[in-house]
């Protein structure tokens, strides 16, 4: 754990929040992730939390078994999900004394002068309340971006310049951009030569895949954020992450 305490934004996929049937969130998950941030928050640091989830959250409180087709029907499903996924972030951040607070973003929100200072100051106040942890997620319910293609990774690297932050981690469910061989890139120095290294394949809940963690990679590092791109189902990462060791694949922070 570094000495000085860092901003961390944290985009949780729809892959790692939900059980293995994908139609419900997992909640040892919750109890988890939430565990290791209320960890990274006492000991100094600034978290935020990007996080899907509000589609398959809504498909379990509909009974249905996978993911609709259209998109009327996965707006849907998100608005009915979204209240589920806060509720259990609520529930789970209570146990560490830590409270939650729910930001509803789109990309409009961000390209707007006057709603990007809104956010941001918004987040700034929050921040300073030490007990917070805002949690942010696309506005599924009136925005098209995340359900068609990011699932919120864009947006995860727009928040990560928004509020200012040191570092951007992509909790994924795979160990990092893989080579041909399967084994994990370290580190990622040209995104365009990475990008063919990826597979088109995807969870069957996750949207964006690797593809759009990569795009999202090259958004936040070229305004200064380091990212690190993490197995979110294997517990310790964000602490040995933090510490320097060599887990997932990290992107330096540069300015074009």
């Amino acid at each position: 754990m570094p000495a000085s305490p860092h901003r961390l934004v944290l985009k949780f996929g729809s892959g790692i929040l939900t059980n293995p049937r994908g139609n419900t969130l997992d909640r040892a998950q919750f109890t988890r992730l939430s565990g290791e941030v209320a960890a990274l928050v006492r000991a100094g640091h600034e978290c935020l939390i990007v996080s899907s989830g509000a589609v398959a959250a809504g498909m379990s409180a509909l009974g249905l078994a996978e993911r609709p087709q259209a998109l009327a029907a996965r707006q849907a499903c998100a608005a009915v999900g979204q209240s589920r996924l806060m509720e259990l972030y609520a529930k789970m951040f209570s146990r560490h004394r830590l409270h939650v607070a729910q930001l509803l973003l789109t990309h409009g929100d961000l390209d707007s002068r006057t709603r990007h200072e809104n956010a941001r100051n918004t987040l700034q106040q929050l921040f300073a309340r030490r007990n917070v942890v805002p949690v942010i997620n696309e506005n599924d319910s009136v925005a098209v971006e995340e359900l068609n293609f990011g699932d919120n990774d864009r947006l995860s690297a727009e928040v990560a310049l928004l509020t200012g932050a040191d570092r951007l981690f992509l909790l994924t469910s795979v160990d990092g951009v893989l080579d041909p061989e399967g084994h994990v890139v370290p580190e990622v120095r040209d995104i365009k030569t990475a990008s063919g290294l990826v597979r088109p394949d995807k969870g069957r809940l996750s949207v964006g895949g690797m593809t759009t963690k990569l795009q999202a990679a090259a958004i936040a590092s070229a305004g200064g954020v380091r990212v690190q791109i993490l197995n979110g189902r294997r517990p310790g990462l964000l602490a040995a992450a933090l510490a320097g060791k060599k887990v997932g694949t990290v992107f330096r922070a540069h300015r074009t």
